[in-house]
């Protein structure tokens, strides 16, 4: 009873006290102990149990009828209930309230976990934020401080805001956002984004975004609002209920009046109308379904994928095409020197250093690559007259020396005898005073686990994985065939990624979906124009929550697979419960119209039905990675 809301724990009580109530009572009338009395008494005694456990759904009929909300499971209760009263039948209507409050206890129980399976994000929301005022710290509402101050987060205390350490070095805690259990180190000059951890070390870091528009907040907003964009099933069951629901309670009146009329045996048919009423109430596919839904969005929660609706979730069941960017999705996006191939005459050594003095300057990723690779102390004395034309590459003196760092064209203005190279990533081409150097090659890196989630995406039912890059046809073939991907698009530009994905989805077939994976940030007008927009290493990305469907919130593809398991997994046991439901409900319809079925079928094809169906959702959360 600890995880009982104390609402649940008050029905859970009257329900006990109702069935010691009612067993004392149906061994009292099947023992004669009533047979003296007269009808109304029994009425009477039985109103008692009626009224304790089923007060409420009364009251929600009335209500309901008031603001013209007539058909509805409360009215279906009552109309049924009353009605076996009337003809004598007190047992079997105390006993229907009493199995359905049972089934609504559980049902209320079984939405409460889906939801906290969700909601238990919210526990990520940081309650207060220690900020340093002239060498004093106070502790103050995360919304109360502002862009620029300086926070103070302990070991073991919730990131409260976006920012950037400035003092300290410490491990942090992702889970409650990525889903993954192994921190990340963090020191001076890294980002740390709220709603994680610190876990080892106090440290000091300036705030960069205020509370209203840090990481935290979006993805509450996002979970929040989750519920309210509905899958096409979950539509169509609200809708179906809709209708449903006055049918079987027209068909129910006719039941019970027009033969009667012809027979004369009223008692007989409008215990057959109540039974038939009990039998069509519709709470099993009006719960199960969305219990389905709510449950596979926090079976995503929690592997760290953010679903912003269920109709997404239907989406992905349903994806036969995936396409990628690529830098940053496929590939690392951190630009590495992986080969250096110096003409005779000159050293891999020197023509390193060359280039390093050359790009000295310059803050391009391919500059800071050929830094980094040299790895030591750059003398900007020894360079001047540096220089930078667009598109080509740099100009400067070192040393006295012209040197040009480029690629082939602008070897080839300059008159250079170059060689241009044909291989997997960008090639920089050196000279100095008019003679050729060598080439140095820097190239992005596969990211670790890329190969085996295009695999698991395949193996999962996706037809065709393709790429999109604005890089070289050479760079992109490599990649293309060490992922093992179905087809590529190199040397494009922002807008003509839309309209290749444009062009895949009229090649999709009328029920297949195409999802677009990006970072998030360059790729959100794609992003939008896709089925299912996937953005991927979003942790803090604005543009991301924005314009994408599903939230990866860290870099791993294999999590692509996992949310199309779920998302499956899903949908299979929505059809299950849709069909399972309206199979049995059927059948027990039809025997109740023939008076082959009494109030405790009745009962069973309601309340044990629901109950069934909604331990069938359960499943959803139980999904893992």
């Amino acid at each position: 009873m600890g995880s009982l809301t104390k609402k649940q724990k008050q029905t859970l009580l009257r329900i006990i006290v109702t069935f010691v109530l009612f067993a004392a009572l149906f061994v009292c009338e099947h023992t004669g102990v009533f047979a003296p009395l007269p009808w109304w008494a029994e009425i009477v005694i039985f109103a008692v149990p009626y009224i304790i456990i089923g007060y409420d759904i009364v009251i929600k009929a009335f209500k309901n009828i008031a603001h013209g909300q007539v058909f509805d499971e409360n009215f279906l209760m009552l109309v049924a209930t009353v009605a076996a009263f009337c003809i004598g039948e007190c047992s079997e209507a105390v006993a229907v309230m009493l199995f359905y409050q049972v089934g609504e206890l559980f049902q209320s129980y079984a939405v409460g976990k889906a939801r906290r399976s969700i909601t238990d994000l919210m526990e990520i929301v940081p309650e207060y934020a220690n900020v340093e005022y002239d060498g004093e710290i106070e502790q103050v509402d995360p919304d109360e401080v502002e862009v620029g101050d300086i926070i103070v987060i302990k070991p073991g205390e919730r990131i409260p805001l976006d920012a950037v350490i400035t003092e300290g070095e410490t491990m942090i805690d992702t889970a409650a956002l990525t889903g993954e259990s192994v921190p990340r180190r963090a020191s001076v000059g890294d980002e740390i984004i709220s709603g994680c951890i610190n876990g080892s070390g106090t440290i000091k870091a300036q705030v960069t975004k205020a509370f209203e528009d840090s990481t935290v907040t979006r993805i509450l907003e996002l979970v929040e609002n989750a519920g309210s964009k509905k899958a096409k099933v979950e539509n169509f069951i609200t809708r179906f209920a809709k209708v449903y629901t006055p049918v079987v309670t027209i068909a129910a009146l006719i039941l019970a009046v027009v033969p009667s009329l012809i027979t004369g045996q009223w008692g007989e048919w409008i215990a057959r109308a109540c039974t038939f009423l009990v039998i069509s109430c519709p709470c099993a596919l009006v719960i199960s379904v969305p219990l389905g839904f709510f449950g596979g969005i926090g079976a995503a929660s929690r592997c760290g994928i953010l679903v912003k609706g269920g109709n997404y979730l239907e989406a992905v069941s349903s994806i036969t095409t995936v396409v990628f960017d690529k830098t940053g999705t496929l590939t690392k996006g951190e630009f590495k020197v992986n080969d250096i191939r110096p003409e005779s005459g000159c050293t891999k050594e020197e023509l390193l250093e060359t280039a390093a003095l050359a790009e000295c300057y310059s803050d391009h990723p391919i500059a800071i690559s050929v830094r980094e690779a040299y790895g030591k102390p750059i003398s900007t004395q020894r360079v001047s007259e540096a220089g930078e034309t667009a598109g080509h590459g740099v100009s400067a003196l070192v040393d006295g020396k012209r040197v040009l760092l480029g690629n082939l064209g602008l070897m080839q203005d300059n008159g250079i005898d170059a060689v241009g190279l044909e291989c997997a990533g960008t090639v920089i081409y050196a000279a100095a005073d008019g003679r050729y150097l060598g080439s140095i090659v820097i190239s992005d890196g596969i990211k670790d686990g890329s190969a085996e989630a295009i695999r698991s995406l395949k193996a999962s039912g996706v037809k065709r994985t393709v790429m999109l890059t604005g890089d070289r046809k050479a760079e992109a073939d490599a990649v293309s065939a060490e992922l093992g991907l179905d087809d590529h698009f190199s040397e494009l530009l922002p807008a003509d990624k839309v309209g290749i994905v444009e062009k895949l989805l009229g090649e999709c077939g009328k029920d297949d979906r195409l999802a677009f994976v990006g970072d998030g940030i360059n790729d959100a007008p794609v992003l939008a124009r896709a089925d299912v927009g996937i953005a991927m290493g979003s942790m803090g990305s604005d543009a991301a929550i924005e314009a994408a469907d599903i939230v990866i919130m860290d870099d791993d593809l294999g999590k692509i697979p996992v949310i199309m398991r779920i998302a499956a997994k899903t949908m299979r046991i929505v059809r299950e419960n849709i069909v399972f439901a309206l199979g049995v409900k059927l059948a027990v319809l039809v025997l109740g119209a023939l008076g082959l079925a009494n109030m405790w079928l009745a009962v069973f094809a309601d309340v044990g039905v629901a109950v069934i169906a909604i331990l069938n959702s359960m499943r959803t959360l139980s999904a893992r990675r």
